[in-house]
Formats: C-alpha cells, structure tokens, sequence
C-alpha cells in the first residue's frame, strides 16, 4: 500500500478547497429545482383542463355568444343585449339579435337541409322593400361602314323583381332545469331545433309557396308552352310527356333529354334536376336502348349523383308524378330563383306561456321568387 506524504495530503486538501466551495449553493439549486416541477405540474394541469371538452359558458367563445347564452338564453337576464327589433312599421315588437356563431349555425343548418336554398341566388337585404330589375332582351345592336351614320339602337326592357316575404318562426321549448344544468349545451341545442325547423317550413315555400307573407314557389309561377321569345316575363316553359301521368312508352329518356337542351346553354352551366325520391326512384329504372342507365351515382364520397351529366336534387316537396303534375325541374337556380333574407334570426324567451317550460321564439325574414323564367324548364305529365 502505498502511503502519501504530509506535503502530498496538503495539496490534496488545497485542490479541493474551491470544489467544496462550488457545492455550497446546493440547497438552493435543490430548492430551485423543487420550485421548477412545481411549476411544471401546474402547467400540465392546465394543458389538461384546456383540453377537456368546454361546457356551455366556457372555452373560447365570443364575449356577446358567451353573455347571450349564459345570461339571457339560460336566465332571461337581459341587460347589456342588443334589441333587435322585427316590425320594420312600427318597432312595437321585438326579441334579441342572436349571435354570430349561433346564427351561423342557423345558417349552416338551412344550407344542408334545405336543397332550394343550396342551389338558388341567396341574397342579404336590409328591409322588406327588396327590389331588383332585370333586363330582358338585353342591349341592342347595329351594323354600320366605317364611315356611316349610327342610328340610335332599341333598349332593353327593365322588369322589376319584388319577392315577397314573411316571417319564418319557430318555438322549441326547454325546461329550466335543463337550462341550468351546465353540461346541457344550449347554443348547440337551440340552433339544431331552429335550423330543422326552418329548412323544412322553408323548402315547402320555395317550391310550392302560394306568396302570401311568404315566399312564392317556383311551381306557382304561371306557366305555357311557349319558347323563350314567346313567352310573357314570368310565366316558366313546360314540356309535356305527350301521355298524361306517365311518360311515353317507347323510349321514355327522350323526354328527359328534350328537357336538357330545351335550356339555352349558357344557363346549362350549373343546371340541375329537382325531383322527388319517388320520381327519382322511377327514372333510376330507365335505360337505354343499348342498356345503359341513364342514372348515374356519384363517383366520389360527396359528388351529386347525375342524370345525364347533370346533378339530381331531392326536394321532398316536389309533386308524385300523376296527372297533369309538374315533377321534375330542370335549370340553373342560381340564374333562375332568388332567396332574400332580411338580418339575423332573434329569438325571444318566453317563460311564461307554459310553465314549467322555456319557450324560445325565434323568427327571420325570408322571401323567394322566380327571377328568371328563362333559366327554369319544368317536365308536365299530361298529352299537350
């Protein structure tokens, strides 16, 4: 064994010194360190609350959906709201401008279940006096030399498009228990109920509605067997199957076809069918001659399913082929019918009418007509 001398151990010691000396914060960085994962539990506890499911009343939502859902909807506290006023006459009645994300949600809800409203014009107005011209004929035109007298060329004829509208309404109730308890997800609830309802009072107007204080549909518009340029502004171009309630027996696609290019092309661009499922359910059956089906599902999860290259939409409130019935339409919506929608819903509550029940009225302002009977053909089951 080796021993180590007296001058040896004293250096030894002296080198160590400053060592020892460099340890003599540890209790300090132990007590920093204990500090650090404190914080850092901290931080993970409220990374894990963030990403909790947020109840109604919390998250991240806008300040006013926020007030209105927690204070007036779950409530009835109306301080701070804004008015929203609906009788443009007299300003007598009223309920509270729903916000934002809510109405978008109305909005979202009408688009998907409403098939008239996601292929037509959509328009927002700022008062029930919605008014818009339409040329008919377009500008007139000339041919001169180069050096010849210009004579004054015709103009157009303007005609004035004034859909009517009415106050769609809707009333779904809940209890005040369930508006108090705070998983109950209010905001969600109550756009669902509202955007239901309104698609299908809605869909029923734009197709059949009669235009008193509400829209007028496109099967209400008159209607002839005139051409284009035969045919009064307004009044829709039908072809008839040639055999009433049906369609003819040898190549019944003809007709179908017929109806296609009865449409002057630039409105086939974004033109579609409309029908019912069970008159979609009796076309999907045709074939032609060589066997092929004139149907055609979509190709893709999403893509509309065509009818000779063209989309189909289901609209439930269109009529069952019979007699003398107008089933199927064929054009460009978008060229062809006109949606107005005057602001926001509002909603007012009412707790009162039928205890223990919340009522929630709620109502907007829509009107629809045809605006261009050009850009609408309409198939009739009858012999002429």
């Amino acid at each position: 064994m080796t021993s180590v001398s007296y001058e040896e151990k004293s250096m030894i010691e002296t080198k160590a010194d400053p060592l020892e000396a460099s340890f003599a914060g540890a209790d300090d960085i132990a007590e920093l360190r204990a500090g650090m994962a404190d914080l850092k539990a901290k931080l993970d506890g409220a990374t894990i609350a963030a990403a909790r499911p947020v109840l109604s009343g919390g998250g991240a939502r806008a300040p006013e959906t926020k007030q209105f859902v927690d204070r007036y909807l779950r409530h009835g506290n109306t301080a701070a709201l804004e008015v929203k006023a609906l009788d443009g006459a007299t300003g007598a009645t009223g309920g509270y401008a729903v916000p934002t994300e809510i109405d978008s949600a109305v909005d979202s809800t009408l688009a998907s279940q409403s098939p008239i409203r996601s292929i037509a014009n959509v328009v927002r107005v700022g008062s029930s006096g919605y008014r818009k011209l339409v040329a008919v004929g377009g500008f007139a035109s000339g041919w001169a030399a180069e050096d010849a007298a210009r004579a004054e060329t015709g103009t157009p004829t303007f005609n004035e498009i004034a859909p009517p509208m009415g106050d769609l309404f809707a009333n779904p109730a809940a209890t005040q228990q369930m508006l108090d308890d705070a998983a109950f997800d209010v905001e969600t609830w109550l756009a669902g109920e509202i955007g239901v309802e309104f698609a299908r009072a809605e869909g029923a107007a734009f197709v059949n509605g009669d235009g008193v204080n509400k829209p007028k549909g496109f099967l209400k518009a008159p209607v002839a067997a005139q051409d284009d340029d035969a045919r009064p502004f307004g009044t829709l171009q039908y072809l008839a199957t040639g055999v009433d309630g049906d369609f003819p027996a040898a190549s019944p696609e003809d007709i179908l076809i017929d109806l296609v290019q009865s449409l002057r092309a630039p409105y086939r661009q974004g033109a579609v069918f409309v029908m019912n499922s069970f008159t979609l359910a009796f076309i999907r059956k045709m074939k032609t001659a060589d066997g092929h089906f004139v149907w055609q599902p979509g190709i893709a999860a999403g893509q509309p399913d065509t009818l000779l290259g063209y989309p189909v939409i289901e609209a439930g409130d269109m009529p069952d082929i019979g007699s003398g019935t107008t089933p199927i339409a064929f054009g460009n919506f978008k060229a062809g019918y006109l949606i107005a929608d005057r602001g926001e819903t509002a909603v007012l509550r009412d707790p009162f009418t039928a205890k223990p029940f919340v009522h929630f009225y709620a109502t907007r302002r829509v009107g629809g007509q045809v605006s261009n009977s050009e850009a609408i053909k309409l198939l009739k089951f009858a012999a002429a």
